[in-house]
């Protein structure tokens, strides 16, 4: 069997594989971000994103009836992550997000945080603002409202896909039993938390069904963000 890779970040960054397409992934990356704030700790913590493609892993796109599955029932864990129904025509809804993550990819060549400004804005835009985010002027009209990329040099890379491999091996590494699920967090103390502090279960197929949350703790991220600092 092939040795498994190490995925144990430096003191002060957690690693957080994700897809843009998961709601809980949205959920945890807010409170990751707003802890952060509170505790006192940006510029300490930075967070690592990698991709988890949900539809390579899948072998196909993710279903616009997931995710308003999830909208009404996800939101009222974390209401300020942002969230609405798709409003936009429906032809608008992204077929893929590999775009948008590959973009993540080439903003942290800049820096984790271009890279975390962005996942950000792509994440509002497509959760609550109900924008196409497969498409490249949505990503590069994300990255400029971030005020943290620098747009010319994000638009060369996604131009050359310089990104492209650091994405594909992460898609590979998804396919693994070395992580989990969107969000799988990789700490500084060799600890790896799938989906930290909340329990859920799918009732129906996804996409028909919904999903039921048996369990909730927000503040599970405050202790991964405190083991995190250096």
């Amino acid at each position: 069997m092939t040795d498994q890779p190490d995925l144990t970040p430096e003191p002060g960054v957690i690693v957080v594989y994700s897809d843009i397409w998961c709601s809980f992934a949205h959920i945890t990356i807010r409170r990751l971000h707003a802890a952060r704030e509170r505790l006192g700790l940006y510029g300490k913590v930075w967070f690592d994103l990698r991709a988890f493609p949900l539809e390579l892993l899948n072998d196909a796109p993710s279903p616009r009836t997931g995710t308003d599955s999830e909208v009404a029932r996800m939101a009222i864990l974390e209401p300020s992550a942002g969230w609405r129904l798709w409003q936009a025509k429906d032809w608008l809804y992204p077929s893929t997000t590999l775009p948008a993550l590959e973009a993540v990819q080439a903003a942290k060549a800049q820096s984790l945080r271009a890279a975390e400004q962005l996942d950000l804005a792509l994440r509002r835009a497509f959760w609550a603002e109900s924008k196409c985010i497969s498409n490249r002027k949505v990503i590069l009209d994300a990255a400029a409202s971030t005020g943290a990329v620098d747009v010319a040099e994000l638009t060369e890379a996604l131009d050359d896909g310089r990104a492209r491999r650091d994405l594909s091996d992460q898609a590979a590494l998804s396919r693994t039993d070395r992580i989990v699920c969107s969000p799988h967090l990789f700490l500084p103390d060799g600890t790896d938390h799938p989906n930290p502090g909340i329990t859920s279960r799918w009732e129906g197929r996804y996409g028909v069904g919904y999903p039921v949350v048996e369990s909730d703790d927000p503040k599970v991220v405050e202790d991964l963000l405190q083991r995190s600092a250096p």
